[in-house]
């Protein structure tokens, strides 16, 4: 299936949203819940499936559908196709701070292995799919890790990278270290691997679980500092100190001031 060409542009620093140009009879593929606004003549569906299957019958619904189901995400995908008579526009929030990373596919070998949650939105013809990593011990302490989206095409794709973002191209046989959680998307060409921590003192004490990421070159990889999991975690502790504190607001290193 062709896929469309959008012109996008990207706004803002901490909280960033996506604005995609689409010409008429041109459509964008967003994922569930990140639409910020939409032009007047952009019409929104929504479909079974990852809207790149969508002339191959129920069977290609069902196996994009089943897809998205695997990935933990919804069996659902919304489709925005411009159906005035000049270019309208329609813009993408990223869920929480971080940064919007624009990938055309064409360039990376026309496919991108990223987290199940990154994913934003693409031009309308990117397949949305899955990756299972073959090794036994990504698939049984990878966590995350373990099954992620894999966008197959030539268009240009949206990904969101929690907290500051760091692109760096791997040489042959580079390695790089790195926590799980903080992987955000990488070419195929590289290689995803867990490897234990070490030193059981380390392991356990270290703050850094059990085991991390090992991504080896060639190809290019994207990281994050703050993954989604890491900022759910520090926010049910604060709220268990909270809590456990009498109920009160707020707390002062200085006391109350009555």
């Amino acid at each position: 299936m062709a896929m469309d060409v959008v012109d996008y542009e990207i706004f803002g620093n901490e909280m960033q949203y996506v604005e995609v140009e689409l010409d008429p009879g041109e459509a964008a593929v967003g994922e569930a819940g990140v639409m910020m606004y939409m032009q007047d003549g952009i019409q929104m569906d929504t479909i079974f499936g990852d809207g790149s299957a969508q002339q191959s019958g129920l069977f290609g619904k069902l196996l994009g559908a089943g897809k998205r189901l695997l990935t933990g995400e919804s069996l659902f995908t919304t489709i925005y196709h411009n159906e005035g008579s000049g270019k309208r526009r329609v813009a993408f929030a990223a869920p929480y701070p971080g940064k919007i990373v624009p990938v055309d596919l064409s360039t990376v070998g026309g496919t991108l292995i990223c987290q199940k949650d990154s994913f934003l939105a693409a031009a309308k013809g990117v397949s949305l799919g899955i990756a299972f990593q073959k090794k036994i011990g990504v698939g049984l302490f990878g966590g995350e890790g373990f099954i992620m989206q894999k966008l197959d095409g030539d268009g240009m794709a949206f990904i969101h990278a929690g907290g500051t973002l760091l692109e760096k191209t791997l040489a042959p046989g580079e390695t790089l270290r790195v926590d799980t959680g903080c992987v955000v998307a990488f070419q195929p060409s590289v290689d995803f691997d867990i490897q234990y921590a070490g030193k059981i003192k380390t392991a356990l004490f270290g703050g850094e679980g059990l085991f991390f990421a090992t991504l080896t070159g060639p190809g290019k990889v994207w990281l994050q500092s703050l993954p989604l999991s890491r900022m759910a975690d520090r926010i049910v502790m604060a709220s268990r100190v909270v809590a456990g504190g009498g109920g009160k607001e707020s707390t002062s290193l200085l006391g109350d001031d009555d």
